[in-house]
């Protein structure tokens, strides 16, 4: 049996619009679009259960960790309407639809309740579509009814391949399309985030990942079509003040 369209899985999930109305001007408003991130190679244990507690302390949406703690995140999370978020093929997108399905499967097997995966970019770029398609489909089949999140890493795409990879993204099912990893030359920008939105109307989520550190920036994606904001910063967000962390 294959996987629930988009808006079924909405239902649990995000709407096409995003996850709560966007009213960004409270704390709880904004709170419920934000995916607390934690994905430093040199994460620890005490700062992936400290990112926890902060998400449901403040009611995050989500947690986004590498899927080594995801199984951890998702025990602390359980029951209390937090998802745990694990990211798949980071940062880097180059590993075999297969490798991605498997570790995305992996993932879900531990609690992940959302996937956020990197698309195959060079073969985007050099015009395979069926193969970028096919590799989104893979984790699509995979992570069954789970939230999907697509990051086509825009700063490393003119506006066409930004537009076409979102396209092939909503094609192959997912439910969001992201920005950034957060790792690369750059992260969201104000341009980037309406061009995804524009590209993908209202049938799919835009998260905006990657320098969003302060409440200004977090409004104004919002303002510019994004329905969910993935940041280190969010304490610092949903409390007016502002954080010099990376992601």
């Amino acid at each position: 049996m294959g996987s629930p369209p988009a808006a079924a899985r909405h239902q649990a999930g995000p709407p096409p619009k995003g996850d709560v109305a966007l009213d960004a001007s409270s704390a709880a408003g904004l709170a419920g679009l934000i995916d607390h991130t934690l994905l430093r190679a040199d994460a620890t244990a005490a700062e992936v259960r400290r990112l926890c507690e902060e998400a449901l302390e403040h009611r995050f949406k989500a947690v986004c960790v590498n899927p080594v703690h995801v199984g951890p995140a998702a025990e602390i999370l359980a029951g209390s309407g937090v998802a745990a978020c694990s990211v798949v093929g980071f940062p880097l997108g180059a590993v075999t639809p297969q490798d991605k399905a498997a570790e995305a499967a992996g993932a879900v097997s531990r609690g992940a309740a959302e996937i956020d995966m990197v698309i195959a970019l060079g073969a985007l770029k050099e015009g395979r579509h069926d193969a970028v398609r096919d590799d989104i489909a893979a984790v699509r089949a995979a992570c069954r009814d789970r939230v999907l999140k697509v990051i086509i890493e825009t700063c490393l795409l003119d506006d066409a391949q930004k537009r076409l990879a979102c396209t092939l993204a909503a094609e192959a099912g997912a439910d969001f399309v992201k920005t950034s990893t957060g790792f690369s030359t750059g992260g969201a920008t104000l341009g980037d985030v309406a061009l995804m939105r524009a590209s993908v109307g209202d049938t799919l989520g835009v998260k905006a990942s990657g320098g969003v550190r302060t409440l200004e920036a977090a409004r104004a994606m919002i303002a510019a079509g994004a329905t969910r904001l993935g940041t280190s910063s969010g304490v610092a967000l949903v409390t007016a003040g502002t954080a010099p962390g990376e992601y």
